[in-house]
């Protein structure tokens, strides 16, 4: 690797962030790109709604990185500052859009079979979430994914608990029916 770029090490990163340094501010984007993303896609409905939360996100991390405690792991609190970010964007989207109706939640598609479980892709997966309503997607990442409590998510999102738990409830079925028709497809594709 000759051509490999002498990135430094993370303190001094943060260090040049700290004093507005462009380049600084770059290259922690570029070193922490993947991992950020990887946070941003389960909560986001699109790839470039991923990008949107990803962007606000880095954003508040160099306006607050004073708020940063060196004693920490970063990636911890990187996850966090972007969850909030998500957090934030869901509630910019609820402003805009109308929940979807029940009727329409309840067609969403998945199984059950352990079988359709072990041939997913992660990618599968992730586009399976993806296509969750925007409410209970954030839940079910949240609870699931991030290991909030109901409690921890009903403060976040200001809803009651019960709402928090119905949510998450509706999320997995939701995922069970996807997880269905995902099983129903391969096994008429392999009947034909």
């Amino acid at each position: 690797m000759a051509n490999a770029p002498n990135i430094p090490a993370l303190p001094d990163l943060l260090a040049g962030c700290l004093r507005n340094h462009r380049q600084s501010q770059e290259l922690l984007y570029r070193q922490f790109y993947g991992y950020a993303m990887s946070v941003c896609l389960r909560y986001a409905p699109t790839r470039e709604g991923a990008l949107e939360v990803l962007n606000d996100g880095f954003l508040k991390v160099f306006t607050r990185l004073d708020q940063y405690d060196p004693e920490q792991p970063f990636k911890g609190w990187l996850r966090r500052i972007l969850i909030n970010a998500a957090i934030d964007h869901y509630r910019q989207e609820v402003r805009h859009h109308n929940h979807e109706a029940v009727e329409q939640a309840e067609q969403t598609a998945v199984s059950q079979s352990a079988d359709a479980y072990s041939q997913l892709a992660h990618e599968d997966l992730l586009a399976m979430i993806q296509r969750l309503s925007p409410a209970y997607r954030l839940v079910f990442n949240l609870y699931v994914m991030d290991g909030f409590t109901h409690e921890e998510i009903a403060g976040q999102l200001g809803i009651s608990v019960g709402a928090s738990k119905s949510n998450l409830a509706r999320a997995r079925e939701n995922l069970r029916l996807l997880l269905k028709n995902v099983n129903y497809d391969e096994y008429a594709r392999a009947n034909r």
